[in-house]
C-alpha cells in the first residue's frame, strides 16, 4: 500500500498543475511541497521513490475521494450493472481538470523500468472501483472481475487522453460500448453452458 500522510495529499494536490505544464520531476515534487507550505527540501523525505512515487500517491488519494464520493451518493444502492458505470464516471470527473497532469504521469509510469508501478496503480484502482460498487466477491470472480474491469477502465483512459473535448461525454459513450459489449459476451457465455450443466 502506498504510504498516506496529510502533507503527501496536499503537496500531490498542489503540484498537479505544475505537474500538467511540466511533467512529474523533482522540481515538480518541490513545487508541490513549497505550495502546500512545506519545506521541499525534504521532498526526498516525503516522497523516497521520487516523480513515480509521488504518481503513486495521487492515485492512492483518487482512490480514496473516489470511493467517499461513491458511499456519500450510495452507490450501491444502485442496480448492479449501474455500479462501475458511476464509479468509473466519479473518477473521471476528478481526473477532467488534470487530464494533462494524468498524461504525463501514465507517461512516466509507461517506462519500462516503472512498468511494475504502472501494474500496481492499475490494479489498485480497479479493486478501489469494485469495492466502491460494493463487490464482496471471496472467489475465482474476484479475479476476473478485476482483470476484466482494468482492461475496460485502461481502454477508457487511453480513448479519453485521444480525445481533445474536454468534457467525459465521449469517455462515458466509449465506456457504455465496452460495458455493453461484455454484457452481450457474458450472456452468450451463460446460454452455452445451460445444454452443458442440463
Amino acid at each position: 500500500m502506498t504510504e498516506r500522510s496529510e502533507i503527501r495529499d496536499r503537496a500531490v494536490r498542489a503540484m498537479l498543475p505544475v505537474a500538467a505544464a511540466q511533467g512529474w520531476t523533482w522540481a515538480t515534487l518541490r513545487a508541490g511541497l513549497a505550495a502546500a507550505g512545506e519545506d521541499p527540501a525534504l521532498a526526498e523525505s516525503h516522497f523516497p521513490t521520487g516523480p513515480a512515487g509521488a504518481v503513486l500517491a495521487w492515485i492512492d488519494l483518487a482512490n480514496r475521494e473516489m470511493a467517499e464520493q461513491a458511499a456519500a451518493e450510495g452507490v450501491t444502492e444502485l442496480r448492479v450493472s449501474q455500479r462501475i458505470r458511476r464509479v468509473v464516471e466519479i473518477r473521471l470527473i476528478a481526473l477532467a481538470p488534470h487530464k494533462p497532469a494524468l498524461r504525463r504521469a501514465l507517461s512516466l509510469l509507461a517506462l519500462p523500468w516503472n512498468a511494475p508501478l504502472g501494474l500496481r496503480a492499475t490494479a489498485e484502482s480497479v479493486d478501489a472501483m469494485w469495492h466502491a460498487a460494493g463487490d464482496s466477491s471471496a472467489d475465482f470472480s474476484w479475479y476476473t472481475r478485476r482483470a476484466t474491469l482494468a482492461g475496460i477502465y485502461m481502454a477508457t483512459i487511453a480513448w479519453w487522453l485521444r480525445d481533445q473535448d474536454p468534457s467525459i461525454l465521449g469517455a462515458m459513450r466509449f465506456l457504455d460500448r465496452r460495458l455493453a459489449d461484455l454484457a452481450r459476451f457474458q450472456k452468450a457465455k451463460a446460454r452455452r453452458a445451460r445444454p452443458m450443466a442440463a
